[in-house]
């Protein structure tokens, strides 16, 4: 028997225009309805032409996968075709998502995730899916292993690192505002890693941005990340200032991920008291908005971004 076609109630279309974890990837929405119809041809044929882009092979997985109808439909997928590897990195990540909601088990998960990556020995993906799982509810060996793994295929894993570095600002909370945190300092070294053109460049940034939210979240810093001095010491406007000059040299257009870190970096030079430069990153991000950063520690999004923006604009 098919799967039901998901609810469409009113809250989920407003949540929906709100924030689209697809960015501005026209081909992974329309795959992403036809899914949602039970078409999963579409998803197949985007996976096919994604091809080893990994990043993007990645981004478009997961979004996929995050859909309550994803792993329904990803089983229907593998009946038709039992071959399908694309159809079982799918189901994997599907699982990943139900098991960090609460709505499936996380030994089942981790099993699919590594029935997938034995199917496709080279593909970072389902090993990025064990990490999602493994950051929300392993231990630290378990973390550093998937990471390892994803490293081992795509060396600068973009969404593996921002899972690796929200995962080590949790650690040593009661160190408060710690300048030599472990976090800054993964961030750098994979900074430093990485090809010049890397937009993990601007990973030292998200890394602040990861501290911010656990050390608000404790207490430690104002609820305000404009009112708090996390954003104007000397050590943080250095690294806002070469993340900045990284985007206005590289500035990549084609990555999949790059509005992500274009929230980021806003968020930043907004917290900085840069407002030009925060308009021009504005201006990048247009109606792309992502709940990360806007909603540390415990924000509204899009209140937050549209009053940053619009005080960047000169528009409030």
């Amino acid at each position: 028997m098919s799967p039901p076609p998901p609810p469409l109630g009113r809250g989920r279309r407003r949540a929906a225009q709100a924030f689209d974890e697809a960015l501005d990837d026209a081909d992974l929405v329309a795959a992403r309805g036809a899914l949602a119809q039970g078409r999963w041809q579409n998803a197949r044929s985007l996976l096919v032409h994604t091809g080893d882009d990994w990043d993007r092979r990645g981004h478009r997985v997961t979004v996929l996968a995050r859909e309550s109808y994803s792993a329904a439909w990803a089983r229907e997928w593998l009946l038709a075709e039992p071959e399908s590897a694309d159809a079982a990195v799918l189901l994997a990540l599907a699982q990943v998502r139900r098991a960090l909601h609460g709505k499936g088990k996380p030994a089942p998960a981790r099993e699919a995730c590594r029935q997938a990556a034995e199917r496709v020995p080279a593909d970072p993906t389902p090993w990025l899916g064990l990490l999602m799982l493994e950051c929300a509810a392993g231990t630290d060996q378990d973390v550093v292993r998937a990471f390892e793994q994803v490293r081992a295929r795509h060396p600068d894993h973009h969404h593996a690192h921002h899972l690796m570095v929200a995962r080590l600002a949790g650690r040593r909370t009661e160190a408060g505002p710690d300048p030599l945190h472990e976090v800054y300092d993964f961030a750098n070294w994979a900074a430093e890693q990485a090809p010049a053109d890397s937009p993990l460049a601007i990973l030292p940034v998200i890394a602040h941005a990861e501290r911010y939210r656990v050390l608000a979240a404790a207490g430690h810093e104002p609820a305000d990340p404009a009112a708090s001095g996390h954003w104007t010491g000397r050590r943080a406007r250095q690294v806002m200032k070469a993340a900045f000059d990284w985007w206005l040299e590289w500035e990549l257009e084609g990555h999949p991920r790059r509005l992500i870190d274009l929230n980021f970096l806003a968020h930043a030079k907004f917290c900085e008291g840069r407002g030009a430069e925060a308009a021009a990153l504005f201006h990048r991000i247009g109606r792309y908005a992502t709940p990360a950063p806007w909603s540390y520690p415990d924000r509204d999004p899009h209140t937050a971004f549209t009053a940053a923006r619009a005080g960047a604009l000169g528009t409030a």
